[in-house]
């Protein structure tokens, strides 16, 4: 029974595939109501959001780094509670399931500093620049375990989305490497356009988000390189990863990470950043992972998943008020 249980769960996943937001043409404002709604959406109120989306960016990046951050904590203070209730309901629940001994007071402190934690990655984005410059701001352990597994051959760098996870592709650019990301675009074309931008100046190779990135991906780790890859991922709403408690699947970034490894004998480097105090961090790399032997192809694959996530689940559940995804469902 155990046997087909395993057998059932490693399934082949359903890939998925991205797709960008459509583009109504601009004679659209002249077309049917519906057609007419949808353009003025995109032509009008769509564009009048990109220009307030980039005066905030490059208005924060003027201002001097620690004020850059308080603003976003108290953004994240006053905006989360007031206009993001379903968000909140959901974070209390999950305090609740996962901090069973945890008083309720001690919950609600957790989730005050999950507020302002997300408010500062919001603001910290136009001055990510500047925190990842080698300086007194991040303090960084074990690092030789990443340059040591490089040496080695092909690396996964495997993030977890805690204190400001954007911090780390720069440092893998400062050691040398240069790190390939699979991630999705953010909605709004504006805000699209910065995070690219963003990132590419801080040294990643960007890759096509969803399926169309596998490719790729598999290609640059067979020459020897690293890609950047997160395994704690919410995805529709819901936590996919790390299971929390939840049975094992293989519908989410642990089970992608852990296939690329198989096909390219990769290692799984796990590495996440926390947040200190204000804009000042501390990053860890974790012991690397280097998969078991398996006799017949893909006959540990819900093992390997269920490795992978005993190596990032403890850090989640030890810093649920800095994890992105606490509003999540489970």
């Amino acid at each position: 029974m155990a046997e087909q249980q395993k057998k059932l769960e490693a399934k082949k996943r359903q890939a998925w595939v991205y797709r960008p937001p459509e583009q109504p043409p601009l004679g659209d404002l002249f077309s049917t109501a519906e057609r007419r709604r949808k353009a003025f959406r995109y032509h009008v109120t769509g564009n009048l959001q990109n220009l307030a989306d980039l005066a905030l960016h490059f208005g924060l990046k003027a201002l001097p780094t620690d004020l850059c951050s308080s603003i976003g904590a108290a953004l994240g203070s006053f905006v989360i509670p007031r206009w993001h209730k379903g968000a909140v309901k959901k974070a209390r629940k999950n305090l609740k399931r996962l901090l069973p001994h945890a008083s309720e007071e001690e919950r609600d402190a957790i989730l005050k500093r999950n507020w302002e934690n997300q408010g500062r990655l919001m603001t910290e984005f136009s001055i990510i620049g500047r925190l990842a410059k080698p300086s007194k701001r991040v303090i960084w352990h074990n690092v030789e375990l990443i340059v040591e597994a490089q040496r080695k051959g092909p690396v996964i760098m495997v993030g977890l989305h805690l204190g400001n996870w954007e911090i780390l592709g720069p440092k893998l650019v400062e050691l040398g490497f240069k790190p390939s990301a699979n991630y999705t675009p953010p909605s709004g074309r504006a805000r699209a356009w910065i995070a690219d931008r963003v990132r590419i100046k801080l040294g990643y190779r960007l890759m096509p988000p969803g399926k169309d990135g596998i490719r790729p991906a598999v290609k640059i780790l067979r020459q020897g390189g690293v890609i950047s890859l997160f395994c704690d991922e919410g995805f529709a709403g819901k936590i996919r990863g790390p299971f929390l408690g939840k049975p094992p699947h293989l519908e989410g970034n642990l089970a992608i990470a852990v296939r690329l490894a198989r096909m390219t004998q990769a290692t799984i480097c796990p590495g996440y950043i926390l947040r200190k105090e204000g804009a000042n961090f501390e990053a860890f790399a974790l012991p690397p992972i280097v998969l078991p032997p398996e006799t017949v192809p893909g006959e540990r694959l819900i093992d390997d998943v269920l490795l992978l996530n005993s190596a990032i689940e403890p850090v989640i559940r030890d810093h649920l008020d800095q994890w992105y995804f606490l509003d999540n469902s489970l």
